[in-house]
């Protein structure tokens, strides 16, 4: 699944959320946008069947009906194609480099593999 940048800000505000109105999804976001230019891209991800909404007084709230980690799943594995080669090592390699990762996250990291090894030998 994939999603343009303003309708992965919208997405990301109704999952941090839960449910949001246009007003409550403007307000989170950090560019200043037209409440048309929300409604927009929450009519778009509607019709792409990412968002549903339910009659809240005189307006809708909107509900994720994608759950974050499959999106998140499509997002690696587009990036990982697109950039790394389809390389999940290469990838990895550019992400442990990073200098802002910190040494609890490399552990966990770590543990992760190490997990991952033992139920897959």
């Amino acid at each position: 699944m994939y999603f343009p940048p303003r309708e992965l800000e919208v997405m990301s505000v109704l999952w941090r959320l839960g449910s949001a109105s246009v007003a409550e999804v403007r307000a989170e976001l950090k560019d200043q946008l037209a409440y048309t230019s929300v409604l927009s891209a929450l009519q778009t991800l509607e019709e792409k069947e990412c968002v549903r909404h339910e009659p809240e007084g005189r307006a809708y709230r909107y509900y994720p009906t994608v759950d974050a980690k499959h999106a998140g799943k499509s997002a690696v594995a587009r990036i990982k194609d697109a950039i790394f080669e389809g390389s999940a090592e290469r990838m990895f390699a550019q992400l442990v480099s990073d200098r802002h990762i910190t040494q609890e996250e490399l552990q966990r990291m770590q543990q992760l593999i190490a997990e991952r090894l033992e139920r897959e030998p």
